[in-house]
């Protein structure tokens, strides 16, 4: 099958906030038909090496129902936010940064999302 490398900023929404010394990061589908894509690409492995240097590990939670997933990033915060000393010691960035991940998209499904300018 063919396929384009999409951003998932043109497929999914995202938001993210601590937990401790934790990065909690919800990807939500735009569309109901670009969830499968996001849940067979978006892997526990694939946002552990996107993040690579930044965090210690990765869990990952399907919530199917909603079109979304949820990732908690370990280690992100350097100790949290009334400890850390990092400038986004809550974890705001950390949804932007996971958006600007590139995924494989079937062509024909490609071809559908209104990516802008891109």
């Amino acid at each position: 099958m063919a396929t384009k490398l999409v951003q998932l900023r043109w497929l999914a929404h995202a938001r993210s906030g601590d937990k401790g010394d934790t990065a909690n990061v919800g990807l939500i589908a735009l569309e109901p038909e670009y969830y499968p894509v996001i849940a067979e690409q978006v892997t526990k492995r694939r946002v552990a090496k996107h993040f690579k240097g930044m965090i210690s590990g990765v869990e990952r939670f399907e919530l199917p129902n909603l079109n979304a997933l949820n990732f908690l990033l370990h280690g992100a915060l350097d100790g949290g936010g009334t400890l850390s000393l990092k400038t986004d010691a809550q974890g705001k960035v950390f949804s932007t940064a996971l958006l600007r991940m590139e995924i494989e998209v079937p062509k024909k499904l490609a071809k559908k999302i209104p990516m802008g300018d891109a």
